[in-house]
């Protein structure tokens, strides 16, 4: 994520003096309108204020907190090859479980980086993964970052599925890398599955767009994972009138409701079944079928029934 400088932060200050809106300072500054919303909340005084020079240093000793946790120190090595010898916790599960108890840790990436290193000089930490390091679908390199992404670190608090309009998307992929487009509304759990013909960025593009241009107005926004098949996330984004926000490397978890509607989609769809058997028909099937179940998650309700409800 792009952080502001205190140039900006100066503008933003000057701004808001002046009454300008959120959405006229971001553009003022050339960030998006998230970033300013952001910046606002976290960075103020203690009656709420925000001062530029106030800000710049609350900024600066979140940056040297951050550095501190995020050292690679003999703690950090011991936690992590105790978490994974002991329990078999994924590198994912550690970060989440570390930040959640406030303990010292490193980023999902260094954690692979560190695994990957350690095999190289014979080391066996790599046969507690899950998948033995085997499969590597997402980027890990800056070689391949998707061009203007949007962090998920500038998505707004609100988009935790207690609003309607939010939504995830991700692919599911078969042994011959044949793949299907899966999508889900957050707060209602509506789930649209489509067909892929290919993993090709425009294509996927195309299909996500005409899977949800009939609910233009009930898109506030799209999280998804760095999968190269969403580099075209910008004519989403136009199309739609929406933002398309980026999860971070390995953290499956910041789009938990897409994951946990694949594996209800899995139940139908075997992981060693290839998708070329499936029929357009047979996949709206298995489409009506998750959408007619009743889910805990929303009071037993069905989504289908909820999302057409919260339609505008």
């Amino acid at each position: 994520m792009k952080q502001i400088t205190k140039e900006q932060r100066y503008t933003i200050f000057s701004l808001k003096k002046q009454g300008c809106t959120q959405k006229f300072i971001a553009e003022a500054i050339g960030v998006h309108k998230s970033t300013i919303s952001r910046e606002l909340r976290r960075n103020v005084t203690e009656k709420g204020n925000y001062s530029y020079k106030v800000a710049q240093e609350l900024a600066d000793i979140r940056k040297l907190r951050l550095k501190e946790k995020r050292k690679f120190t003999p703690e950090v090595k011991n936690r992590i090859e105790r978490y994974m010898r002991e329990k078999q916790w994924s590198p994912e599960q550690i970060v989440g479980y570390c930040k959640n108890k406030g303990y010292a840790m490193v980023s999902v990436e260094t954690i692979y980086k560190f695994i990957r290193q350690d095999k190289e000089s014979g080391g066996d930490l790599y046969k507690h993964c899950r998948f033995k390091l085997k499969h590597r679908k997402r980027c890990v390199s800056k070689k391949c970052t998707i061009k203007d992404r949007v962090s998920i670190d500038e998505r707004p608090a609100e988009v935790n599925g207690s609003r309607f309009g939010d939504w995830e998307m991700d692919t599911m992929v078969d042994n011959e890398q044949n793949a299907i487009l899966s999508l889900i509304e957050k707060h209602t759990k509506y789930t649209i599955v489509r067909k892929l013909k290919s993993k090709k960025a425009s294509h996927v593009a195309d299909t996500v767009i005409a899977a949800l241009i009939p609910f233009k107005r009930n898109i506030h926004s799209i999280t998804t994972d760095n999968g190269t098949e969403f580099a075209d996330h910008k004519k989403i984004a136009d199309k739609l009138n929406t933002i398309v926000y980026f999860a971070h490397p390995y953290c499956s978890w910041e789009k938990g409701a897409i994951e946990n509607a694949n594996m209800l989609y899995r139940q139908y769809i075997p992981k060693k079944l290839s998708f070329k058997l499936i029929s357009k028909e047979q996949l709206m099937l298995i489409q009506q079928k998750i959408n007619d179940r009743p889910r805990k998650a929303i009071n037993f309700q069905k989504p289908y029934k909820l999302f057409f409800v919260n339609l505008q």
